[in-house]
């Protein structure tokens, strides 16, 4: 029997990029491998499969239909979305710049090519409408998802945007602000390089 498992780590997890004691044990603790299919993110929208652990290339959203190979994307505000269908995972790594280029899209269509139709949706924490103050070139690429911030200056709700993206999908997000939540990395709040992760697999 396939198991499909997805994860968020905090700022108590450590900073899963570059600490690799730290994602030892993260690794540990779900029963996964330690080494991951991860990519270098650029806040894009560009996908790729992944057939072995290490670095897949420039990219913000990758899949794969090999067992016991974790994937995983970093974040610090962004979201992590984590995708499954049968025999099949995915992940993207959405800002403002990847979820307004529609990442998420990008990656529900590559796994559709692949014959890996994904089924259910995971978001991971990250900025809210509540925080993410923007400026006009932003909140312009957000039509119909334009928000406030709690202080009232315009804002964007990315969450609302990649909801969009998921239709017809079940989906399970997180409530959970980084910016104002305890226990994140927030590059917004504090200008952190620390960075949590979002892991997908297929045991």
């Amino acid at each position: 029997m396939t198991c499909l498992g997805a994860a968020f780590s905090t700022a108590d997890d450590g900073d899963l990029r570059a600490d690799r004691g730290a994602r030892r044990v993260f690794s540990a603790r779900l029963g996964i491998p330690e080494r991951w299919g991860t990519v270098r993110q650029v806040h894009g929208a560009n996908v790729v499969r992944v057939e072995e652990p290490g670095d897949a290339g420039e990219a913000d959203a990758l899949f794969t239909i090999r067992r016991r190979l974790p994937l995983a994307v970093f974040t610090a505000d962004c979201f992590a979305v984590a995708l499954m269908g049968p025999g099949a995972v995915g992940l993207a790594h959405a800002g403002w710049r990847g979820a307004s280029d529609r990442v998420v899209g990008a990656l529900l269509q590559a796994m559709d090519r692949g014959g890996v139709a994904p089924e259910r949706a995971y978001i991971g924490p990250g900025i809210r409408s509540c925080c993410f103050e923007v400026g006009p070139e932003v909140l312009a690429r957000f039509e119909g998802h334009q928000a406030r911030t709690t202080w009232g200056t315009p804002s964007v709700d990315i969450v609302g945007a990649l909801r969009s993206e998921l239709a017809g999908l079940e989906v399970v997000e997180s409530a959970e602000c980084t910016r104002c939540g305890e226990g994140f990395f927030s590059h917004r709040r504090d200008g952190t390089r620390d960075r949590m992760a979002g892991v997908v697999w297929l045991g």
